[in-house]
């Protein structure tokens, strides 16, 4: 699956800042999704509550150039189906 850099950072901008639980294929996480550098960085990071399970990247949006999206040791695979598929819970 291949999701432009773009919409990521739109989709990761329209989640809560800070800690929020959100829930991805039946299991609930903690997620923590924060801006950096004027917005030109945004990390998340979300662990499985209750679980073993964990999701972690930095997104780079440069001024000039394109947005790289930086997977923490996991396939990038994993980030965008979390990043699709998670619900900020209500």
């Amino acid at each position: 699956m291949q999701l432009p850099a773009h919409t990521m950072q739109a989709r990761l901008a329209a989640w809560p800042q800070g800690y929020f639980v959100a829930d991805y294929q039946g299991r609930r996480y903690g997620v923590t999704n924060s801006s950096h550098l004027d917005g030109r960085s945004r990390k998340l990071y979300a662990e499985e509550l209750g679980g073993t399970d964990f999701v972690s990247l930095n997104l780079y949006l440069p001024t000039s150039g394109s947005p790289t999206l930086r997977p923490c040791e996991m396939p990038v695979e994993k980030v965008i189906a979390f990043i699709t598929g998670a619900v900020p819970a209500t």
